[in-house]
């Protein structure tokens, strides 16, 4: 595994491999298509790999939930795993950062997603994902930090050696743009800052350099390094974690809740609008 991130044909030369399995975590309309990269298996981020008890969506599920939902998918402890995604670099990078906080490293994200691999006239199966093989033997080993609640994030926001950067677009920040969700207040978190996760790709969709998401970073959080990421509902903000790896960042956390918590109605929890 070279790192949190795979080319198309990295995976390619690999596809079929033994020990390694390749994750289809798309989400919303990309969610079950009806084509995957051969093999792949459903890394179901709106069904058994999100928390349906918590008020926010996407929620991490528990450590025994979460081994259970692994293990039906075939993984085991020294498996390698690479996560795509329909739409490019959107909620594969979840995938990627909810492993890593259960413990498993040997997990990437596929550069540009599924529609790289196709640009690249690669094998595509006309079927959505699946796996009905024998159950892995992942066990999860939580590692504190990683995803945090709102608590942490009101710490962070007042510590000067931290910055916590929102993924959402610039209206939705500013609050001059609607919310998808209904009942949530428009606006960030004071204090914070803005990095809409799609400045960190270029036009065809992959990741940018190294050194030019490190310069993306620093151009709004200056020379903090400890960064903790927010956005809708804790998914792109798992891509500016990505981004931020790579960049060679080390102190990193996801705030799992992310504005479908902060968002609504609590004198706990003030809201600024503007840029």
């Amino acid at each position: 595994m070279p790192g949190a991130l795979v080319g198309v044909d990295w995976l390619g030369a690999r596809l079929g491999a033994a020990r390694l399995v390749v994750l289809d975590a798309s989400v919303g309309a990309h969610r079950g298509a009806e084509r995957r990269i051969p093999g792949a298996r459903p890394f179901d981020l709106d069904g058994a790999l999100s928390d349906h008890g918590a008020p926010a969506p996407h929620t991490m599920p528990g450590a025994r939930e979460f081994t259970e939902a692994v293990r039906a998918l075939g993984i085991s402890d020294p498996d390698t795993v690479v996560v795509y995604d329909g739409a490019g670099i959107y909620s594969s990078a979840r995938a990627w950062w909810m492993l890593r906080a259960m413990g498993f490293d040997r997990v990437a994200v596929l550069d540009g997603g599924l529609p790289a691999w196709t640009a690249a006239g690669l094998p595509v199966e006309d079927t959505g994902p699946a796996y009905d093989g024998p159950r892995g033997s992942f066990t999860a080993r939580p590692r504190p930090g990683l995803l945090v609640g709102s608590e942490t994030v009101a710490a962070a926001l007042a510590d000067p050696a931290a910055a916590v950067v929102d993924a959402r677009t610039r209206g939705r920040f500013a609050g001059t743009a609607p919310e998808p969700r209904p009942g949530l207040r428009a606006g960030h978190m004071p204090g914070a800052v803005n990095l809409p996760f799609g400045e960190l790709q270029d036009p065809d969709g992959l990741m940018r350099p190294a050194g030019e998401l490190r310069a993306a970073f620093a151009e709004v959080a200056g020379g903090r390094e400890r960064l903790y990421f927010s956005c809708g509902s804790g998914v792109t903000a798992c891509v500016l974690a990505l981004g931020a790896d790579l960049a060679g960042y080390e102190e990193l956390a996801v705030y799992d809740g992310s504005w479908s918590e902060w968002g609504l109605p609590s004198p706990l929890r003030p809201v600024a609008t503007g840029p």
